[in-house]
């Protein structure tokens, strides 16, 4: 037996050996189609080439990208799989991609195993801690989900790739791959064209027509954002005017921003690029703001945040654009963001692969972005998750709403679709909500008057306070389906606060603040976070500032701070014993500096204050390195301590 299975080993090593040579040429004819992004056909000639048994790193990434990049995720995940189990030096984005391929086909585990590994290896990648920040990221988001939304795929829907919509004379136009010219080689299918189709009575669209030449060319126009008085058009094309093809240094012919307008009969005249368009970046995926004074666009643009960013441009009263700014890293990460829309109420919604998601990319909602950004303010902007069913484990993206007629569209190659990528309509819901309650006292139950009863929103920031009236009642107005922290504070007693999460119908929530008078005797050693009920102090680890949710209960330390002027308190911080040891000590150090300078930057005199950091070196558990311990376990030991030294 022994024998046989040497001189079966013999055999194919000598068949390995000899067709290895057929194996390199094969690399090497595939690489002129990798390059040129022709991944359908890189896809074919490198499977064949696996299949027979040949392995090199080389082949199982470009394989791999090759699905990867044409989103055939269950494909990509599996010689991702085959790259990361034969080979342990590799680029650690490919441990993202292998993690967002698992994500695609619903392996969430497996999944985040991989990002904490792409995590380890690239700490200061802002994709990784953003899923270590909210690692149970899926439960997060079934929360956030809106049953009351039915999701219509359109009877225009193609067996191609349609997407992005704009609303536009009492129809839509579009983007397709529908048309009989020649075929893009990154997916094969013909290129992209801008189409126009009439609404219905019944709600659908019918007749679907391309534009004409003055806007559709032989290579790629896409994503159409037009004015509110339906005169202007700004979409994405490739570097193409004037029967010349723009390439970069490299070859790539990039996509660009053009403008066209369109008089009363409906004729679309000329188009003409922006002036910040460049052969060297891509510039695409443009929507115009209410008042036609803002654009907001996608583009690699050097110098961002990652492989695709989101930019804002004003429109000057002479029509022309001003100079981009970035939105900054409240919105891009170093993965993807792109395809942005701006309602009515100045709401940012858009896509991307760089916050944690469902798979591919995910539709995000910033409340109130644009009113922000036309004061000049691009900072600290609230990101959240929508929810299913806008989000799937597949791209879903182009998300846009008319909060007039309550009609919206997303734009996703989900499961159950027509074609590559479909539209899909559906109506806004209509809700409106309050938060009402009373501030009691919670030994006696009798009305306490004269508190303050703050509103913040899910990230910890004020949004507003009232004081309670003479009979201890406040009311507030919120959004649906949102989460929002309340809380009653008076001079003299302990506060109190509640969460809350709003539905996504119109109800009121209601909520009952009470406070007890503070009786409670606070000495040398006390812990402040016990007594204050002080849950986990989350940081951003980039520069390790103070997150909005953080500062939220650092208030109250302040308070006690302020109420003891000779109070003085040692600050602690832990981590759980995950990571490396040394790494954590650092982590737990840099949280409690972070700490401290808060309270310094909020009056507390520095003399007041001692910080330590003590990694995993005082666990409240048995949670040691290798210990098969649950996400709670593991988080009872990241804690932070304020311990009263002198009072």
């Amino acid at each position: 037996m022994k024998n046989i299975v040497k001189q079966t080993l013999l055999a194919t090593l000598m068949i390995v050996v000899s067709s290895s040579f057929a194996q390199n040429r094969e690399i090497k004819r595939v690489k002129g189609a990798y390059d040129d992004f022709a991944y359908v056909k890189t896809s074919e000639i490198l499977l064949e080439v696996a299949e027979k048994g040949y392995k090199s790193q080389e082949l199982f990434q470009k394989l791999a990208n090759s699905f990867y990049f044409n989103n055939k995720m269950e494909e990509a995940a599996k010689w991702y799989g085959e790259l990361v189990n034969y080979w342990e030096i590799i680029d650690p984005e490919y441990y993202f991609r292998y993690a967002m391929s698992l994500r695609s086909i619903e392996e969430y585990e497996e999944s985040n195993k991989w990002m904490k590994k792409f995590h380890e290896l690239n700490p200061n990648d802002s994709r990784g801690k953003a899923f270590l920040a909210k690692i149970d990221y899926v439960d997060d988001i079934e929360m956030l989900s809106n049953n009351t939304i039915e999701l219509n795929n359109l009877d225009i829907n193609s067996q191609y790739s349609d997407f992005g919509v704009a609303e536009f004379n009492s129809g839509i136009v579009f983007a397709s791959a529908r048309g009989e010219g020649m075929k893009y080689m990154w997916n094969d299918q013909p290129f992209l064209d801008l189409f126009i189709a009439q609404g219905t009575a019944d709600g659908d669209y019918q007749n679907p027509k391309p534009l004409n030449e003055s806007v559709n060319t032989k290579l790629h126009e896409s994503s159409p954002a037009i004015s509110q008085d339906e005169t202007l058009m700004f979409f994405t094309r490739n570097n193409y005017f004037d029967d010349y093809i723009g390439r970069d240094s490299q070859g790539v012919n990039r996509l660009q921003l053009y403008r066209t307008t369109v008089d009363n009969a409906g004729n679309w005249g000329d188009a003409f690029p922006v002036h910040f368009n460049s052969r060297e970046y891509s510039v695409a995926h443009p929507t115009i703001t209410l008042d036609g004074r803002r654009l907001y666009f996608a583009s690699d643009i050097p110098g961002g945040y990652g492989e695709s960013d989101i930019y804002v441009v004003d429109i000057l009263s002479d029509g022309s654009l001003g100079i981009p700014k970035n939105l900054g890293p409240s919105i891009n990460t170093e993965g993807q963001e792109s395809f942005p829309f701006i309602n009515t109420n100045g709401d940012l919604f858009f896509a991307s692969k760089g916050f944690p998601g469902l798979g591919g990319y995910d539709v995000f909602v910033s409340k109130g972005l644009d009113n922000k950004a036309k004061e000049g303010d691009l900072s600290n902007f609230a990101v959240k998750n929508m929810g299913k069913p806008i989000n799937s484990p597949k791209d879903d993206f182009a998300y846009y709403e008319n909060l007039t007629t309550r009609t919206g569209f997303l734009s996703s190659n989900r499961d159950g679709g027509k074609g590559s990528d479909d539209i899909y309509t559906f109506s806004v819901p209509e809700c409106a909500q309050i938060v009402q309650g009373t501030v009691i006292d919670r030994k006696t139950k009798e009305l306490v008057s004269g508190a303050t009863v703050i509103l913040y929103d899910r990230n910890g920031e004020e949004i507003s306070f009232m004081n309670a009236d003479e009979d201890s009642a406040f009311t507030f107005n919120v959004d649906c389906n949102e989460e929002y922290l309340v809380r009653g504070v008076k001079d003299g007693y302990i506060g109190d606060e509640q969460r809350i999460r709003t539905s996504t119908i119109n109800e009121a929530n209601e909520v009952v603040l009470e406070l007890e008078q503070d009786e409670q005797e606070v000495t040398v050693g006390t812990d402040l976070a016990p007594v204050l009920d002080i849950p986990i102090i989350y940081f951003d680890y980039d520069k390790y500032n103070i997150r909005y949710d953080a500062s939220v209960e650092l208030q109250k330390v302040l308070a006690v701070l302020n109420q003891y002027p000779s109070m003085e308190i040692e600050i602690r911080s832990h981590t759980d014993s995950r990571g490396k040891a040394k790494y954590n000590k650092t982590l737990s150090n840099n949280r409690a500096q972070s700490t401290m300078q808060y309270l310094i930057d909020n009056g507390i005199a520095p003399e007041r204050l001692t910080a330590n950091g003590f990694g995993e070196s005082r666990l409240v558990n048995d949670c040691f390195d290798g210990e098969n311990c649950s996400e709670a376990e593991h988080q009872l030991n990241r804690r932070s301590e304020f311990i009263i030294v002198k009072m």
